[in-house]
């Protein structure tokens, strides 16, 4: 979905950029009818496991709408060998299952759809080579943390390798203050109940740089220390523990050109000398007529996993101490905790001392969003892997 949204991106600060007014003549785009309803394809074939591809439309420079996505088309993987895996469709995608590829095999993607028919070039499924490390280094405890990846030793260390690398993300998150009483107002008092909130909770997110890289500067064509991403260390995701899960997969030269050329078309925002998306190399055709695709479908024969962690504890996180945001009452009743329960609030501290000379109920109230880690969009179930204590390398 990010190349979709991204075209659109671009598309949009064009038309920005083909309209202004004022100091400058107008330019009048010379943009052909043709590089506007172009099939957009994402995705990638790869062995043993689940293949979503993205099928989408432009949409006119002048257009408000959004990418819109393809419907109805009929989807399907297929091998030189007279092998053939039809996709479903889903929710904004089509999905197959795919078992072992034959590494002597070629495969490509089948599309049908509004009377025409696409298919991508066949390709051999690329092996990957395991990670071999995944990095984190902090320079000086007032740095962001810098994420570098090292692949194993190359298949083939007497040519050019290219990967490709994508990551997922799953953070702890804990609330601002955390109960384990509450107020019974049929009791009158408090009642004790650990399990009210959960004491902490997780996110999950898509990594959103992923990253491509070619060998030809490295000695033995190995791959060491590329860049991956960086975490600012005031972020949330490193307040308490990270682990990030980075997919490698081995990459064609011609895929690879087209990344930079995407990402080239992305960074400079759709300025005059940048290409049209139609302009974008591509590895799928149109067989019926002239019409062009953007998009590449690369074939992989596995890929390669590293899970890491990052620790609060091991590095320097600017993780800010707020100030004590409950609502205190330092002479409080009975009466008040019930106004407090009607007012949705929740009883965090209950210090009676009214049994001793002059003594007071001091009591403090939270909401439930400063309690509740689940209503900013955390799950409380601790994920399998929550529970390693060293880096995986799958």
């Amino acid at each position: 979905m990010k190349l979709i949204k991204s075209l659109y991106f671009v598309l949009c600060l064009m038309l920005s950029v083909f309209t202004l007014s004022g100091c400058i003549d107008e330019y009048e785009a010379d943009i052909s009818a043709n590089d506007t309803n172009l099939l957009v394809v994402e995705g990638t074939i790869c062995s043993s496991q689940l293949n979503k591809f993205y099928l989408s439309r432009t949409q006119a420079i002048n257009s408000a709408n959004t990418p819109q996505m393809v419907t109805g088309a009929r989807v399907s993987v297929r091998g030189s060998d007279g092998s053939e895996f039809l996709a479903q469709e889903n929710d904004g995608y089509y999905s197959c299952q795919i078992g072992d590829l034959s590494p002597e095999v070629e495969y490509y993607l089948h599309i049908e759809t509004d009377g025409e028919v696409y298919e991508s070039e066949p390709l051999k499924p690329l092996p990957t080579e395991k990670i071999a490390d995944v990095s984190v280094v902090q320079e000086t405890p007032e740095s962001n943390f810098d994420l570098y990846i090292t692949p194993d030793a190359p298949f083939a260390p007497d040519k050019v390798n290219y990967y490709s690398w994508t990551y997922e993300e799953t953070w702890e998150v804990r609330p601002d203050y955390t109960t384990d009483i509450y107020f019974d107002t049929g009791k009158m008092a408090p009642v004790y109940d650990p399990n009210q909130f959960p004491t902490r909770g997780w996110k999950n997110a898509i990594g959103t740089a992923d990253m491509v890289s070619a060998s030809q500067n490295y000695e033995g064509q190995h791959i060491r220390s590329v860049k991956l991403y960086d975490i600012d260390r005031g972020d949330e995701r490193v307040y308490y523990r990270y682990s990030g899960l980075v997919h490698q997969r081995s990459i064609t030269k011609a895929e690879y050109e087209y990344e930079l050329a995407r990402r080239q078309a992305n960074s400079e925002m759709g300025g005059l000398f940048t290409p049209l998306p139609s302009a974008l190399p591509t590895n799928i055709h149109c067989l019926t007529s002239k019409k062009r695709v953007i998009g590449f479908v690369g074939c992989a024969l596995n890929t390669s996993g590293y899970r890491f962690f990052i620790n609060a504890m091991d590095y320097s996180v600017n993780r800010p101490i707020k100030k004590d945001a409950r609502l205190w009452f330092e002479d409080c009743d009975e009466g008040k905790c019930c106004q407090m329960v009607e007012r949705g609030m929740y009883l965090c501290v209950w210090k009676d001392e009214r049994d001793r000379p002059q003594g007071k109920l001091q009591t403090a109230w939270a909401y439930d969003f400063q309690l509740d880690v689940r209503l900013f969009g955390a799950v409380a179930e601790e994920p399998d892997f929550w529970s390693l204590e060293e880096n995986v390398s799958y």
